[in-house]
């Protein structure tokens, strides 16, 4: 019995040692330890040790709020990071008027939640505003120099890719001219006028001159009624289009469209594939005469990691139609066969496949464009018999 009485006692003893320490440290916190556990504590959702942390560290926790609110603010934030920290600093602040009736930290961390929010709604609200006029895959409109254009009274520029497209293989512009990947050529209108950039075409020979000011309306249409025809598959100008192509020695088809109209796939697209095949068009492959295309024709086979979803085969022949080798290999992919350990969630964020699907051709949300060969089997294409490569399964 005394024993059992000791070993009570006892434990009561270092319960109360123990409670004593805590309370000792929260004390002798700083405000980056008060931060550190706070946090912990929030994404843990320790919801009772956040009232003991705010409750028992007053003196500490105006300088840990505006510590968190000075890196929120920071310019190289992103909009989610940012709102995730000032969310943190409300929780503290709210806390904060809870246990020690004062608001000051509420009224400071409020007001710009409110104004972050603004703020990234008008953001999404510009980028819809623009929505329909890039809904060719590929097209874009220029909002990099909108202030600018809106200072001399002219319209952003629509750069329409599919149209380009139509006159040029992708292998022209890319990566000698362009480099693929946008915002990253740093356009200007003293690059252009010194034959750079698009001025290598837009020159008065190849295509109209880009420095002749009667020629300014034909790019500056962004958000204009003239855009219609660039981004609304009806309203298409079929005529225009096969002048423009045979001005440059490109071929354009209209009478072998299907209906008179450009193919779509399920997305509202244009599928590429279709007008390949219904021998619509004939784009230039070099702007250098007598130029050898780099063509390589072979298939892999990428075996589906899932029971449930069907095989890939990829193609060489139908991407090294548009695109040099060079522009894929090794940049994005290793030349080796089973070298690049590609997932979706890769892709969806612009890697390896992800560098034009989604941007310049067919989404990934078409799933059964790429993934149409049963599980399991090597079947061959029905249009062409070059036998497949298999890529080892990890």
């Amino acid at each position: 019995m005394i024993s059992y009485a000791y070993k009570i006692n006892n434990r009561f003893i270092w319960l109360f040692v123990l409670l004593f320490s805590l309370a000792g440290s929260s004390g002798a916190m700083d405000n980056a330890a008060f931060l550190q556990q706070f946090t912990y504590n929030y994404e843990e959702q320790k919801f009772n040790d956040q009232l003991d942390l705010v409750r028992l560290n007053k003196p500490l926790i105006p300088g840990a709020v505006a510590d968190l609110v000075k890196e929120a603010m920071s310019d190289e934030q992103s909009f989610e990071k940012r709102m995730q920290q000032l969310n943190i600093a409300s929780a503290i602040a709210y806390m904060y008027l809870h246990w020690h009736e004062n608001d000051s930290l509420v009224k400071q961390v409020t007001p710009l939640i409110q104004k972050e929010l603004m703020q990234e709604q008008k953001r999404i609200s510009e980028i819809m505003k623009w929505k329909k006029e890039e809904r060719f895959l590929g097209n874009f409109v220029m909002k990099k120099h909108a202030e600018e254009m809106t200072q001399k009274g002219l319209p952003m520029v629509l750069y329409p890719h599919w149209l380009h497209r139509i006159m040029y293989e992708c292998k022209v512009c890319h990566n000698s001219i362009f480099k693929m990947k946008r915002w990253e050529n740093d356009l200007s209108r003293q690059r252009i006028e010194k034959g750079e950039q698009c001025g290598v075409c837009h020159n008065g020979v190849e295509a109209f001159a880009a420095d002749e000011a009667s020629n300014c309306k034909f790019c500056h249409v962004a958000g204009s009624p003239d855009a219609e025809h660039l981004h609304h598959p009806e309203r298409v100008k079929q005529a225009q289009i096969k002048a423009a192509a045979e001005s440059v020695g490109a071929q354009w088809r209209p009478e072998n469209l299907p209906d008179g109209k450009l193919p779509l796939d399920r997305f509202q697209f244009i599928d590429w594939m279709k007008l390949k095949e219904n021998d619509v068009f004939t784009p230039v492959a070099s702007l250098e005469k007598d130029v050898v295309e780099e063509v390589r024709d072979n298939k892999i086979l990428f075996a589906s990691r899932s029971g449930f979803v069907n095989d890939v085969i990829f193609d060489h022949k139908i991407h090294s139609d548009w695109v040099n080798c060079a522009t894929c290999h090794p940049a994005i992919f290793k030349d080796e066969l089973g070298g690049n350990k590609m997932k979706m969630t890769d892709m969806s964020k612009g890697l390896y496949c992800g560098v034009c699907h989604g941007k310049v051709s067919f989404t990934f949300a078409d799933c059964l464009r790429c993934h149409k060969k049963s599980t399991g089997k090597l079947s061959l294409d029905e249009s062409r018999t070059t036998d497949a490569l298999k890529r080892p399964t990890p």
